[in-house]
C-alpha cells in the first residue's frame, strides 16, 4: 500500500507542477485552484507512504516521478524541446527510480 501511496503522490506532484505552469505566475483561477488542491495532496500521499519506506527511497521516487512526469508533459503536450541530453538526464532518472524500486 505504501508504494501505492507513493506512486500516486508522484503522479499528483506531476498534476501540480503542470497547473503551477499553466497558473500564469496565479494570475489563472482553475489551473491554481488545480494547482492549489493537488499539492497537498501530493505531500499527504507522500507522508502516508513515509510510514513504511525509506526516507531516501520514497523522496527520491516521488520527485523522480514528478521530475520525469513533468518532462514528459512539457514535451508532449506544450511543445518544449526533446533534445538528446534532455531526453538522456530523464532517462538516468527513470533509471535510478527503477534501481531504487529494485533495492529495496
Amino acid at each position: 500500500m505504501h508504494w501505492t501511496f507513493l506512486i500516486i503522490a508522484g503522479l499528483l506532484e506531476i498534476v501540480w507542477a503542470t497547473a503551477m505552469k499553466q497558473s500564469a505566475g496565479f494570475t489563472r483561477l482553475f489551473p491554481t485552484l488545480v494547482m492549489v488542491a493537488a499539492m497537498p495532496a501530493s505531500f499527504a500521499l507522500l507522508a502516508f507512504a513515509m510510514r513504511g519506506l525509506p526516507l531516501g527511497t520514497a523522496y527520491m521516487v516521488w520527485t523522480g516521478i514528478g521530475a520525469v512526469g513533468a518532462f514528459l508533459f512539457g514535451v508532449i503536450w506544450l511543445g518544449e524541446p526533446a533534445t538528446l541530453l534532455r531526453l538522456l538526464a530523464a532517462t538516468l532518472i527513470a533509471g535510478g527510480i527503477i534501481l531504487m524500486k529494485l533495492a529495496g
